[in-house]
């Protein structure tokens, strides 16, 4: 699913990533998020608005990272979530954060990489902070034609003059390429892997996130 790189990044990224969410970081470092970091918070928000009421209805969080968007499509009615990701130290994230809900039961966790390891299709598949780092787009979003019965939410990095080249140099130190989209290219894509509908928002800001609800 990731670049090979990613996984062994991202793994030990495991408990960082995880203070993003839940309020876990100091006031100053909070603020820095809301500022610099507000895609997180806002492509969580119109995921969950662009799915509507999720009762009875089958997740599938692809890139599940820490669980965040597990525990809430549980919160929203959903009857099983699965968590996939490649990277054990974030399904134990998960886990952990399950653990004190009604829900740990009826979550099922898949240690994987996608495309190469495809999960059953589901109702609706969450696909945030991933598509960062697939060097092959067309061939992953091919993939997940199939996994989609109802809609799926999917985030793309957009590119941008002075943060994008930053990025891409803090990664390539770290060994995890990252790749950017824009509008056209991004349509082009997911019609080109079969979706029918292609609902795009540009997140606000310099070098934010685009939030894509596709559509079978």
């Amino acid at each position: 699913m990731r670049h090979h790189g990613a996984v062994p990044f991202f793994d030990a990224f495991a408990e960082h990533f995880d203070t993003f969410y839940d309020a876990k970081r100091n006031p100053i470092m909070r603020r820095i998020d809301q500022a610099f970091r507000a895609d997180i918070f806002i492509r969580f928000e119109r995921t969950f608005e662009a799915f509507g009421d999720l009762a009875g209805q089958r997740v599938l969080d692809l890139g599940c990272g820490s669980g965040p968007y597990v525990v809430e499509a549980f919160r929203r009615g959903a009857h099983t979530v699965t968590a996939f990701d490649p990277a054990p130290a974030m399904l134990d994230l998960v886990r952990q954060r399950l653990a004190v809900t009604p829900y740990a039961g009826r979550c099922t966790y898949v240690e994987g990489a996608f495309p190469d390891d495809p999960p059953p299709p589901h109702d609706h598949v969450i696909v945030m902070g991933v598509m960062d780092y697939v060097a092959e787009a067309a061939t992953f979003l091919a993939a997940l034609r199939p996994l989609v019965r109802r809609s799926a939410a999917v985030s793309f990095p957009s590119e941008h003059w002075f943060r994008t080249p930053l990025r891409k140099l803090r990664y390539r130190l770290r060994n995890c390429p990252v790749y950017f989209y824009n509008e056209p290219g991004i349509r082009a894509l997911c019609t080109g892997a079969g979706f029918a509908g292609v609902d795009l928002y540009k997140i606000p800001g310099s070098g934010l996130d685009y939030h894509v609800c596709l559509t079978p």
